[in-house]
């Protein structure tokens, strides 16, 4: 079992025994892919601008890590070529959300009124800009940017109150 990914002109892929690193316009990223369960049955090489992701063995479990690793180097390789970016929306009825970023937290006030402010952490090297109500994360790695966005929607999650009333919090509007 393989699965071929096609390796784009301005990428550059570089491959050492699980561990693959990848080069694009917008950066550099770099993930290991051992893992002791499935070490021994994976290889990943380069072969005519592809990267093949092959089994030894057909077992289920190994099949889906093939796939899964593919998947994880298409990923890699869209976001050093076109990043991600992920929209969010302050919403409110009453009190006006305040939202600010300082060093790798963003800071939430004012949220159903409450005096001390509500902290999102940032993970790893992405970029939030807040405009007014609209928040936009950035960044290469997609596994950060949406866990970034998951802690800041998660930062303002409304809890022991009725959600059809008390709508107010930070929501995820688009992804790209």
């Amino acid at each position: 079992m393989e699965k071929k990914v096609k390796i784009p002109e301005n990428v550059e892929i570089e491959v050492e025994g699980l561990k693959v690193k990848v080069k694009g316009p917008k950066g550099e990223l770099e993930r290991d892919f051992s893992s002791p369960l499935y070490r021994d049955y994976i290889e990943i090489k380069i072969q005519e601008k592809n990267v093949i992701v092959k089994s030894s063995i057909d077992r289920r479990k190994i099949k889906a890590m093939v796939g899964t690793i593919a998947a994880h180097i298409r990923n890699m390789i869209k976001g050093v070529t076109q990043g991600y970016k992920y929209k969010l929306k302050a919403v409110y009825v009453h009190f006006p959300i305040t939202v600010e970023v300082k060093g790798d937290k963003v800071i939430i006030k004012n949220f159903l009124g409450e005096k001390v402010p509500r902290i999102a952490k940032i993970v790893g090297n992405v970029n939030v800009k807040v405009n007014g109500q609209e928040i936009i994360v950035e960044g290469i790695n997609k596994e950060e940017v949406g866990q970034t966005a998951a802690n800041i929607e998660q930062a303002t999650r409304v809890t022991h109150l009725d959600r059809r009333v008390f709508q107010d919090g930070i929501y995820l509007v688009s992804k790209e």
